[in-house]
């Protein structure tokens, strides 16, 4: 079938853009966002996710505001026209490729809208390739790109309305695509090992200096992917020489209570990036590992729904709150900035101390 996609010199097989060059289940393409206030204050994020495989294409947008995550997702069939990016209320578009994206969240029964244009604050960081196999399963197989910008427009929360300035509002983005575990479990076959994945992400926002780590490490605390990059604003980023960091952990969690990232250029030049949480947003509300509304779920042909929660009433030991992006404080050296720890760790890490499937710090 020929789409609007196919006008574009962007073909990577004989096939038309709809069909995709694997008929694994899993593929996947994403956009993902999210922004905080300057002071931490407010945080949202959101993503949208395309399925072919599945035929599934889904949503989600959710703010933390006044202590409690607000929450409105969408799923709909997909078609096979890949440009339409919309949702049920969330709408995706690309203004200028890599440069300026908008989102929008429009009217819904969740107390949730939105109008929001993010711009890049430095160039586009591709992360090293993700591959893994499990027992010789390809459990992941894709590219991802992060980038910093800011953040412009409005969001109404339940009857407040916020102003985004974009000096004021920072944020980060990224897209991927490729393979890795979504919607409902394949049945058959030889059981799974015991569940093992340890994942840090952080993208941090200064004045004059954007900042990326990432690290997967296997349970003996070997990495088997890891980013370390250094931009300045309106400049390329530069890949770090060297990359290291040390979590404290918060007891009876499996979450940090302070992060130190150290990012070495190829100059010689040290960043030693502190990290304090100030609150934690739960991914389980833009879809990670949520029962009905996981990514690529089959939730019904056009569906939207919601909810919210005081984030003081969330046990972080439950297995469906592990995965988080904890708003932080950043300092480095002088400098005072805010980002993102995401973390997202299961079963064993030595490093950590952690020996089972959920035991905690």
């Amino acid at each position: 079938m020929i789409t609007k996609a196919d006008d574009y010199p962007v073909h990577q097989t004989a096939d038309p853009i709809a069909y995709t060059a694997t008929s694994d289940r899993n593929f996947y393409d994403r956009y993902f966002f999210n922004g905080y206030s300057r002071d931490g204050a407010t945080y949202f994020a959101a993503a949208l996710g395309a399925y072919p495989n599945r035929g599934i294409m889904d949503a989600a947008f959710s703010v933390v505001h006044g202590g409690r995550q607000y929450v409105v997702r969408a799923s709909r069939r997909m078609g096979q026209e890949r440009m339409d990016t919309r949702v049920g209320p969330v709408t995706v578009e690309v203004l200028a490729p890599l440069e300026r994206l908008r989102l929008q969240i429009g009217p819904n029964p969740h107390g949730l809208a939105a109008d929001l244009l993010f711009r890049s604050r430095a160039g586009v960081i591709e992360e090293p390739r993700f591959h893994q196999r499990y027992e010789g399963r390809v459990f992941m197989d894709y590219t991802r790109l992060t980038q910093h910008g800011s953040w412009s427009g409005t969001i109404q929360v339940e009857g407040a309305s916020i102003d985004l300035a974009a000096s004021t509002w920072w944020g980060s983005r990224d897209r991927s695509w490729g393979v890795r575990p979504v919607g409902e479990r394949d049945l058959g076959g030889a059981p799974n090992l015991k569940p093992q994945f340890y994942w840090l992400w952080a993208p941090c926002n200064f004045d004059d200096l954007c900042t990326h780590f990432d690290v997967n490490e296997y349970a003996d605390g070997t990495r088997w992917h890891e980013v370390g990059m250094i931009a300045r604003p309106g400049q390329a980023p530069e890949s770090a020489a060297r990359v290291g960091y040390r979590l404290a952990l918060q007891k009876g969690t499996r979450h940090a209570r302070s992060a130190e990232i150290d990012l070495v250029s190829r100059a010689g030049e040290e960043h030693r990036i502190a990290l304090t949480p100030l609150y934690n947003f739960y991914m389980i509300g833009i879809g990670y590992g949520h029962p009905m509304w996981g990514h690529g779920m089959y939730v019904g042909d056009d569906v939207v729904g919601g909810e919210s929660w005081n984030l003081s009433e969330v046990d972080p030991t439950v297995p469906q709150h592990l995965h988080i992006q904890a708003v932080c404080e950043a300092r480095s050296g002088s400098r005072s900035g805010i980002g993102i720890l995401e973390q997202l760790v299961i079963g064993p890490h030595a490093p950590s101390g952690f020996r089972e499937l959920l035991d905690f710090a």
